[in-house]
């Protein structure tokens, strides 16, 4: 739905750190206009907003759309609608795709893909290495102007003088390298963590250290070469402290976790692939320190790693599912439900998890102010919901908050002036 002049009127905004009622105007793509009220004229589409939040659309650094190459998993066009169903208006696609996004005429197939089935930003990365198999690095200086960064996500940079090499040219040409942080000799065919669950139930676990040891190399790079090095989906307690001593001696590093690792942990798990992701669910000490790190800032960004598969795929359990659930339609109310309305962290720290952050760090643009694009989310936060999969716009429906109560449904998202979801 696009309208000329659409008025959103009598929504709850975050300013400063208060809480104010406002309208906004906006006139085709832009902002033009915020106040307390704003006179209705008859050229104006009307959108009640009355006790619901009004924010500048969520941003997600790491979304796995499966195209090219995957499409049976999710499209473009899918992913895209999932993310505006949950109130998001940009997010960062990785490369696990097919062919990898590792050079120009790569990335030209899944840019034309994006042109095509997109309805909100999607910003793709580029591989670190050729096919992401971790030897040969990509053409880092040509690529640069056209990805919002470099991953091999999924995998972990195994070679440290590849690696260097690449934070070297990276820090050069101004860019970000994100990285997946898994050192793959300490993985010894493992699945789940490496905690009370797998033992009590015969599993091969994933020690803390495949994770940890790896950020603790990097960071050493990072330091030696200035790149700027975030480091994704961090679930560990050694992880987060890791960053926290980093961050202080100034090194330019920032980091993500998945709203999974922040509420649930291995104690919870199920003999259901949908409890099945990498990195796993670790433990409540674990999910304490992350706690603990987006609280006091070593944290700078929730992001969702939405990754989803075919149900097959997702229901072979612990051992054999692929590894990976769906978060984009979730994000945001179990952020809410869980912390927020706990009091955990503030709306306002929330808002700046999910969608300052990000924006900033990635140079993504936007914010809540006039003449900014017409990015936004509207949620309602007062009447819960129970999270049910098969109301999904993704084309993955496996989820660990399947049945959940929660509140912070998302009832409309707007990208450059355009209603792309609405409730």
């Amino acid at each position: 739905m696009q309208a000329n002049r659409l008025l959103i009127q009598g929504g709850k905004i975050i300013s400063n750190g208060e809480m104010l009622m406002s309208d906004i105007l906006i006139e085709g793509k832009m902002i033009v206009r915020i106040a307390p009220q704003i006179s209705v004229k008859e050229d104006m589409v009307v959108l009640d907003a009355k006790e619901k939040l009004v924010t500048y659309g969520l941003a997600d650094v790491h979304v796995h759309f499966r195209e090219p190459g995957f499409s049976y998993k999710e499209t473009i066009e899918t992913g895209s609608r999932a993310a505006a169903h949950g109130g998001y208006t940009v997010v960062c696609a990785m490369p696990n795709l097919n062919p990898a996004p590792d050079s120009l005429l790569h990335l030209d197939i899944e840019e034309e893909l994006i042109d095509d089935g997109a309805i909100i930003d999607v910003r793709p990365y580029a591989t670190i290495t050729m096919e992401r198999k971790g030897r040969v690095l990509t053409d880092i200086e040509t690529l640069k102007p056209y990805v919002v960064g470099f991953s091999d996500d999924g995998s972990g940079v195994q070679d440290d003088t590849v690696m260097e090499e690449a934070m070297r040219r990276v820090a050069a040409a101004g860019g970000i390298i994100a990285a997946h942080c898994e050192d793959n000799s300490l993985l010894r065919g493992g699945y789940i963590h490496d905690g009370a669950y797998a033992r009590e139930h015969g599993h091969r676990g994933i020690c803390s250290e495949s994770e940890w040891r790896q950020i603790a190399r990097d960071i050493e790079i990072a330091e030696r070469t200035g790149c700027h090095y975030h480091v994704c989906h961090i679930s560990t307690k050694e992880s987060v402290d890791l960053i926290r001593r980093a961050k202080h001696r100034g090194v330019n590093i920032t980091c993500e976790t998945g709203p999974h690792y922040l509420v649930l942990t291995d104690s919870d798990l199920q003999e259901d692939g949908r409890f099945k992701m990498n990195p796993p669910l670790r433990s409540e000490e674990d999910r304490e320190a992350l706690i603990k790190g987006i609280q006091d800032g070593t944290i700078d960004c929730i992001a969702t790693d939405h990754a989803p598969h075919t149900f097959e795929e997702k229901s072979k359990g612990l051992e054999k599912s692929a590894m990976g659930i769906v978060g984009l339609e979730t994000a945001f109310a179990v952020v809410y439900t869980c912390l927020v309305k706990r009091n955990i962290i503030t709306l306002e720290r929330q808002i700046d998890l999910m969608c300052n952050n990000p924006r900033r760090i990635f140079g993504l643009g936007g914010k809540l102010e006039e003449g900014e694009s017409a990015d936004l989310a509207i949620f309602e936060l007062t009447h819960p919901y129970v999270v049910d999969s098969r109301g999904f716009l993704s084309k993955g429906h496996s989820t660990p908050f399947d049945g959940w109560k929660v509140a912070g449904k998302c009832c409309q998202t707007i990208y450059h002036g355009r209603i792309v979801w609405q409730e």
